[in-house]
C-alpha cells in the first residue's frame, strides 16, 4: 500500500468499477479443468447452508470439503455430502486440501471474512465471499489488491445484483430512462429486535457447548466469555467485534444497483446521524451498533448525475426517506427495503428483491425495457472458475462498493461530523480520530499475512 503505483492502479480500477461490472481474471479456470470444480465450503449453517446447496447445484461442482466450528452444523451438512472431508478449522482445511480444492465459499461472521479469504487467495484459490467483503476498510483494500495479484475468480455474495430487478435497474439508469439523477435514497428496515443488541455486554458466562469450538469462533476478535443466545449462532451482527450491524448486513445488497447503475466510485464525504440514546451511552457505543441511523454520502458526479456531486442517503431502523418524496412515486407505501432514484425526467423505485418501477406511471406506460437473460449468481462464479463466462460482483467491483458502505460505519463512530475521505491514502483527512476505525488489531495467534501487523 506504500507504493504510489499501487494506489494509482487501485484508483484507476475504482474509476471504472461501475462501468466495467465484470472483468476476465488472469487465471480463469480450475486447477483440474477436465474434472469437476473442487469446492470447499467454510461455514455451512445459516446462510452457509443455502450457499452450500446453491453451489452444489452446479453440474460441474464437487463439494470436496466442509468446514464449521459448530459440530452440529457440520454433521447436518455432511448428511447431504457424505463424501466431503470435514474440518473444524479452516486453516487445517487449506493446508491439507491444497491439491484437492480449487475454490472456497466463505459464509461466516463478518470479522472472519477477510482472514479466510486472504489465506485462500495467497494459496491461489478462487473465492466466493459473502457480503460484506470484510469487517474493516483496511481489510477490504488488502483483499481487493491480493485478489487482483492472484488472478483468481472472485465473487461477493450480493445475489440480488445478478437478479433481473437489479440488472434491469442498472440498464434503465444507464439508458437514461429517468434522465440525469439528482439524488438517491437507500434504506433497509428489518425488525430491529432481530438484528441488534440494545444493551451493554452481558455479565457472567455459560458453559460452552461441547459441539462448539468457541475460541475458533472468536478467531481474530478479542476473547470474551460465551453466553448462550447472545452471539452464536444468530445474534453476532449487532456486536462491533463480530459484525458491522444493519448497514453491513444489507448495505452492499441495496447499494449495488446504485453503485453499478450510476457508475459510482469512492464517496467524497459522509456524515452520520444516529440514535441519541446510543450516542450518549458509552457502554453501548463501544460494543454495539445503533438501532437506527442515517448516513448522508456525497459522491462525485459524472455523466449520469445531474450535478457536480450526487447525494446518496442511507437509512434503517424504520427511518424511511422524507415522506414528501412518496408523491414522486404515486404516494404508494414505502417498501420495507429499497432504493429511490430521483431523476430530472422521472423517478425509479426499486423495492429490494423486486423489479424497478418508473414514475409518473402514465408517462412511462408502455416504456420498452431491455431483454435480459436470467443469471445465477452462484453458477456464474463456478462456471467462471472453469473458464466459462464472467462474474458480476468480482472483488474489483465488490471492493470499492464495500469500502463505500463501511465508510458509513466509520461515520457512525463520529456522529454529526462530516468526514472528508481520501481513497488513495485510505484515510479521513479532516477528523484524525476517525482513522482508528479503519482497521483493528488481530488477536495474537490469529495473524494473517497481508492483513495484520
Amino acid at each position: 500500500m506504500k507504493s504510489p503505483m499501487t494506489r494509482r492502479s487501485f484508483l484507476r480500477t475504482v474509476a471504472v468499477a461501475g462501468a466495467a461490472f465484470s472483468v476476465w481474471p488472469r487465471r480463469a479456470q480450475s486447477a483440474s479443468p477436465n474434472a469437476k470444480l473442487g469446492v470447499a465450503c467454510v461455514g455451512v449453517g445459516g446462510k452457509g447452508w443455502g450457499d452450500l446447496h446453491s453451489m452444489a447445484s452446479h453440474p460441474q461442482v464437487h463439494i470436496a470439503a466442509l468446514c464449521d466450528v459448530d459440530a452440529e452444523r457440520l454433521a447436518r451438512a455432511a448428511k447431504d455430502f457424505p463424501d466431503a472431508r470435514r474440518y473444524a478449522d479452516w486453516r487445517e482445511l487449506l493446508d491439507k486440501e491444497d491439491k484437492n480444492v480449487d475454490a472456497l465459499t466463505v459464509t461466516i461472521p463478518d470479522h472472519m471474512h477477510a482472514p479466510v479469504t486472504m489465506s485462500a487467495l495467497l494459496k491461489g484459490k478462487h473465492v466466493f465471499c459473502q457480503k460484506p467483503l470484510a469487517h474493516d476498510i483496511h481489510e477490504v483494500r488488502q483483499v481487493t489488491l491480493a485478489a487482483r495479484k492472484a488472478g483468481v475468480v472472485t465473487q461477493m455474495g450480493i445475489q440480488f445484483s445478478s437478479g433481473l430487478g437489479d440488472r434491469m435497474t442498472v440498464a434503465l439508469l444507464q439508458g437514461g430512462a429517468v434522465g440525469k439523477v439528482k439524488e438517491v435514497y437507500l434504506w433497509s428496515n428489518k425488525p430491529t429486535e432481530k438484528y441488534r443488541p440494545t444493551g451493554p455486554r452481558p455479565r457472567g458466562q455459560d458453559p460452552v457447548p461441547e459441539t462448539l469450538k468457541w475460541d475458533s469462533w472468536l478467531g481474530t476478535a478479542p476473547v470474551r466469555p460465551y453466553v448462550k443466545g447472545v452471539y452464536h449462532p444468530t445474534w453476532w451482527r449487532g456486536w462491533q467485534d463480530f459484525g458491522v450491524g444493519w448497514l453491513g448486513d444489507m448495505g452492499c445488497h441495496i447499494t449495488s444497483a446504485a453503485f453499478a447503475g450510476l457508475k459510482l466510485t469512492a464517496p467524497l464525504r459522509v456524515r452520520g446521524e444516529v440514535e441519541p440514546e446510543w450516542a450518549q451511552a458509552p457502554a453501548r457505543r463501544s460494543e454495539t451498533w445503533p438501532t437506527w441511523q442515517r448516513l448522508f454520502y456525497t459522491y462525485p458526479g459524472n455523466e449520469l448525475a445531474a450535478g457536480k456531486t450526487l447525494p446518496v442517503t442511507w437509512s434503517d431502523g424504520y427511518k424511511y426517506p422524507p415522506d414528501a418524496l412518496r408523491a414522486s412515486f404515486g404516494n404508494l407505501d414505502w417498501p420495507k427495503e429499497g432504493a429511490l432514484f430521483i431523476g430530472e425526467e422521472g423517478t425509479l423505485l426499486l423495492p429490494h428483491g423486486g423489479g424497478p418501477q418508473l414514475f409518473p406511471a402514465e408517462k412511462f406506460k408502455g416504456y420498452e425495457r431491455p431483454k435480459l437473460a436470467p443469471m445465477d449468481h452462484y453458477h456464474a462464479w463456478a462456471s467462471a472458475c472453469r473458464g466459462e463466462g464472467k462474474t458480476g460482483a468480482n472483488f474489483d467491483y465488490a471492493g470499492p462498493l464495500t469500502e463505500a458502505v463501511l465508510l458509513g460505519t466509520v461515520a457512525l463512530h463520529c456522529p454529526g461530523q462530516l468526514l472528508e475521505w481520501s481513497p488513495a491514502d485510505l484515510r479521513v483527512t479532516n477528523v484524525a480520530g476517525a482513522n482508528r476505525f479503519l482497521r483493528r488489531a488481530y488477536r495474537q495467534g490469529w495473524e494473517v499475512r497481508g492483513l495484520s501487523g
